[in-house]
């Protein structure tokens, strides 16, 4: 007897498994102090919450998404429960292209929204701010409205918006989660394509994360283009900290 696991279910649990896995390698990587953005002292003395309500926190807000990924391809699949396969390669990479547009567009409105909105930002947003020293299983670390208005939403809106399939929405959503647990990461490694190919990354970002940096870098997570657009964006420079590692700083252009 054959078993087959549906698209529908490697959709909805991948991503999850992708972040877990993903932020286990930074764990392991962040014991080397000459690749940190902060130090391990700041990051234990800065930060508001507690690493164990962090973890609470993102499962349960994976638990959210798993329930919104179930019903959304549940909706929009195909009577006799299969999954469409895509048809060209060309259009994968134009599903995914839009799909990464429409994310960043309704990431960064959003993601302003509460920023600028006292009441959202001190009820709901600024629980993520809490980690003012970001790292790789707290990059979901939200309060779960924020969860679900900011990540889902914008997750809903980026697959309908597309048209990918579920099994595009696999590497998609994995893709996604990989380009935010690195924006969190706090560590700025040799070699890392994210660093190379994207210029929102975890210098940008983390950038934001500091009390100087709450108005501005409001781009995630792929580009920079509506900070650039809406003045809003705040270039950086890397410099070698004395106990080693480097330090993000804003940088005038």
């Amino acid at each position: 007897m054959e078993f087959i696991i549906s698209d529908d279910l490697l959709g909805t649990f991948v991503p999850i498994f992708v972040y877990w896995l993903y932020s286990g390698v930074y764990v392991l990587l962040g014991f080397f102090d000459n690749y940190r953005l902060h130090s391990k002292t700041e990051e234990d003395e800065k930060n508001l919450v507690s690493k164990s309500t962090v973890v609470r926190g993102v499962l349960f807000q994976q638990f959210i998404q798993a329930i919104v990924a179930i019903i959304l391809f549940k909706v929009t699949g195909n009577e006799d429960g299969s999954s469409a396969v895509p048809k060209s390669w060309p259009m994968v990479a134009l599903q995914f292209v839009t799909a990464m547009f429409v994310l960043d567009t309704w990431q960064y409105f959003a993601h302003r929204y509460m920023h600028h909105n006292k009441f959202l930002y001190r009820h709901i947003h600024s629980h993520h701010h809490r980690l003012v020293v970001p790292y790789a299983f707290g990059a979901l670390y939200n309060h779960p409205v924020e969860g679900l208005l900011l990540d889902m939403v914008g997750g809903v809106l980026s697959f309908l918006a597309s048209g990918m399939t579920p099994r595009v929405s696999i590497f998609f959503f994995s893709f996604a989660t990989i380009k935010t647990v690195d924006d969190h990461c706090g560590l700025w490694l040799p070699g890392n394509l994210f660093h190379l190919l994207f210029r929102n990354n975890t210098a940008y970002h983390d950038l934001h994360h500091q009390l100087y940096g709450n108005k501005v870098n409001y781009s995630q997570p792929f580009f920079v283009t509506w900070d650039r657009i809406l003045g809003t964006y705040m270039p950086y420079s890397l410099e070698k900290r004395a106990g080693g590692g480097f330090e993000a700083r804003p940088k005038i252009e």
